[in-house]
């Protein structure tokens, strides 16, 4: 009796482990994320903003127009990025990060008037 408790016991302890450990590294970032920390934030709030004019059109709230008009903000928001870090050895200043965001801020505002 006091065998087959521990035996689950420890079974649960294995199965409770190995699901913590899928669920830390589904979130784990990659070796680019991890040394490009401000181009990671800037393109992940860009793919967010996009999901976003996206769930606004299909919801009616946008029209195709503004939701082209958004998405090419944006487009042109990611081409400057690009060309930030290419002159700077892949990576971005707080400063240049801080010229997206507020460029980022202009567009996000735009979303679901």
């Amino acid at each position: 009796m006091v065998f087959h408790t521990l035996t689950r016991l420890a079974v649960a302890a294995c199965a409770g482990i190995l699901v913590a450990g899928a669920a830390g590294s589904a979130f784990a970032e990659n070796g680019w994320e991890l040394s490009h920390p401000r181009r990671d934030q800037v393109n992940d709030r860009l793919e967010n903003q996009s999901r976003r004019i996206n769930q606004e059109h299909r919801e009616g709230e946008l029209g195709r127009r503004q939701a082209h008009y958004l998405h090419r903000e944006d487009h042109h928001i990611r081409q400057e990025e690009r060309r930030i870090a290419a002159r700077d050895g892949g990576h971005i200043t707080r400063y240049d990060r801080w010229r997206l965001n507020r460029q980022e801020n202009h567009v996000s505002r735009q979303i679901g008037r």
